[in-house]
């Protein structure tokens, strides 16, 4: 008996490893994408407030498609819907290359933005369907490890080659390396048929029934601080490196960089919060980010600044795999992780959201320096909403976590 479970949780470790490697490809084709969509963006709008308010329209588009979307979400094969939301991706990622009309990259822009949506909310139920349940927190740890290897690499390859070669070349190497991740998920055989029969059609109703659980709007508050630091670090940062004229390709090493605690804590970071809970994590996560973005807004020397960002990133390599990780603890049964997952990634979106758009506006009337003092006070909100957290601790549930 005992080695009869053995073998099943090597499978089901095997299995996630090779959801990783799907990840890993997936996320290098964003990490190139990411590098340059901020100044891709700027070259059509010659301006960083419009930038950042183009950018929360994309948001808003995704915020409101993972609702409209439950109901597909719940009938359908999470590995179709991955599979050809990739496919769409890497076709739609061509098109950028060859495309020089504004109002094509617009319709591309807003299709990309939904299918986000169904990639994440696909994506995030396979894993969490291959995973036993005692160890989900170290294989989301596991997964954003080869994640952010992805975005180690991906910045350093595309500042080199729009230093050298220019945008379209990376969205053409972008768009085979998303296919490459197609075509090994589909030769894993992994597959998910978690549906449910009875449909939840109601998108106000799921809204509504989402936000009546205490923990599920704390977990969904929490989980949305991570998307709001990043839309400061991939959006603004890389148009801010640049109208400091510093080289192009700075850009690339500073998010280079900026990965590199990820990789080295996120692992360590998920299997601890196993041990001790999430509760503690989330303090100690984004304390530092409200530390550090506070001294940020006092430093006026732009290489200081820039290293004070990628310490940030401690932070949010706590914060990132345990948070989603959390959310699926303190749901009850499969049947509301089809109706609320859709739900809770909407977090991602809304919080893009929210940072993108009030930075915009800010920006209008005050100098640059004043967007740290302003995700200062929102992760000091995030760090007092910390303190509500009921802690759940793996450990505890069913034996020795390993």
């Amino acid at each position: 008996m005992g080695v009869l479970i053995r073998k099943q949780k090597g499978l089901v470790f095997t299995k996630i490893c090779k959801l990783a490697f799907v990840g890993f490809f997936m996320a290098l084709s964003f990490a190139l994408i990411d590098t340059v969509w901020a100044l891709y963006m700027e070259g059509y709008f010659h301006n960083i407030s419009y930038v950042g308010f183009f950018s929360g329209a994309l948001t808003f588009v995704s915020l409101i498609s993972y609702f409209f979307f439950i109901p597909l979400i719940e009938r359908s094969k999470k590995t179709k819907i991955f599979a050809f939301s990739i496919l769409l991706f890497s076709i739609s990622y061509f098109l950028f290359s060859i495309n020089t009309k504004f109002y094509i990259f617009v319709i591309l822009a807003f299709i990309i933005s939904i299918l986000h949506t169904l990639r994440i909310t696909s994506f995030g139920i396979i894993v969490h369907d291959n995973s036993e349940e005692r160890q989900l927190s170290r294989n989301e740890g596991l997964l954003y490890t080869f994640y952010n290897i992805a975005w180690v690499i991906g910045p350093l390859i595309s500042g080199y080659l729009l230093w050298r070669f220019g945008i379209n070349l990376i969205f053409n190497i972008s768009g085979i390396l998303i296919f490459s991740s197609l075509l090994i998920f589909l030769s894993s055989k992994i597959k998910n048929s978690n549906k449910k029969k009875r449909l939840d059609n109601n998108m106000l109703k799921n809204f509504i029934m989402f936000f009546k659980d205490k923990q599920r709007k704390i977990s969904y508050i929490l989980s949305g601080g991570v998307n709001f630091w990043w839309s400061l670090i991939y959006l603004f940062m890389p148009i801010y490196i640049i109208n400091n004229n510093l080289p192009i390709f700075y850009v690339g090493y500073f998010l280079f960089a900026v990965a590199i605690p990820l990789i080295l804590f996120e692992y360590p970071a998920s299997k601890l919060a196993g041990k001790v809970g999430f509760k503690k994590m989330f303090k100690i996560g984004f304390f530092i980010l409200f530390l550090i973005a506070l001294l940020c807004f006092f430093i006026t020397n732009i290489y200081i600044l820039l290293i004070l960002l990628v310490f940030a990133s401690i932070g949010i390599s706590i914060l990132e795999p345990t948070t989603e990780s959390h959310f699926f603890d303190i749901l009850k049964n499969k049947k509301e992780e089809l109706r609320y997952y859709g739900p809770y990634n909407t977090t991602i979106e809304f919080n893009n959201f929210i940072g993108r758009m009030l930075s915009a506006v800010l920006l209008l009337f005050l100098p640059f320096r004043y967007i740290f003092l302003f995700f200062s006070l929102a992760m000091f909100i995030f760090f007092l909403i910390s303190f509500k957290v009921k802690n759940v601790v793996e450990k505890k549930r069913d034996g020795k976590l390993n």
